[in-house]
């Protein structure tokens, strides 16, 4: 069924980075969310960029939906910073959190971080090009963090290995206070077409 932009899911690093940028980058970020009226789904964690993000959105009067496997609450979080969220869903594994995230979300903004961050919005990215969602998807290129990244995604289609490359859209913005404005602009008045979860739920 359609639905309407009413949250942004947010991936990103649960450590800070050494560039000061990238934790700035989130709590501008979660400051937009907030005064835009959404609410913030992620992962979870208190710490890094991911805790910028949340503080962001909670010192701005904004909801905060966290979502984090059992095993990561004390790697990636406090047990009392968790307690400040307004909806925490702990999950018990990786795969049961990554599929609630994309449940909840109505767009997804990728801000700098290490492995996972990396394989979350490939995972949303392989996703769109199978069909499976039509939902905004950005990397937040701060200080062109995310070059490489989108170099190789250019590579791998001039090399035709990605099919329906239409499907995979990502914005690219650089000035994290044009993100949710951008998303809002583009998609806001527009329903965005959801997938099928029973077949994402096993991809």
């Amino acid at each position: 069924m359609p639905v309407t932009i009413r949250s942004i899911c947010a991936y990103c690093g649960s450590q800070p980075g050494r560039d000061p940028d990238y934790v700035a980058a989130g709590r501008m970020l979660g400051r937009s969310i907030a005064t835009h009226g959404l609410r913030l789904v992620y992962g979870g964690g208190t710490k890094g960029i991911m805790g910028a993000v949340a503080s962001g959105v909670l010192s701005n009067g904004g909801q905060v939906t966290g979502i984090i496997p059992e095993f990561l609450v004390d790697m990636e979080a406090t047990r009392h910073s968790l307690g400040q969220l307004n909806e925490l869903i702990i999950t018990q594994d990786m795969h049961e959190r990554k599929h609630k995230m994309f449940e909840r979300a109505g767009a997804f903004v990728t801000l700098p971080g290490g492995i996972g961050t990396l394989e979350e919005i490939v995972e949303i990215m392989t996703w769109a090009q199978l069909g499976r969602h039509g939902k905004p998807m950005v990397f937040a290129n701060i200080g062109g963090f995310w070059d490489p990244m989108l170099e190789l995604i250019d590579h791998m289609k001039r090399q035709g290995f990605i099919h329906n490359a239409n499907l995979v859209q990502p914005l690219v913005i650089d000035a994290v206070e044009d993100i949710v404005p951008a998303i809002l602009e583009v998609w806001g008045d527009e329903p965005i077409q959801e997938g099928h979860d029973d077949v994402i739920s096993k991809l």
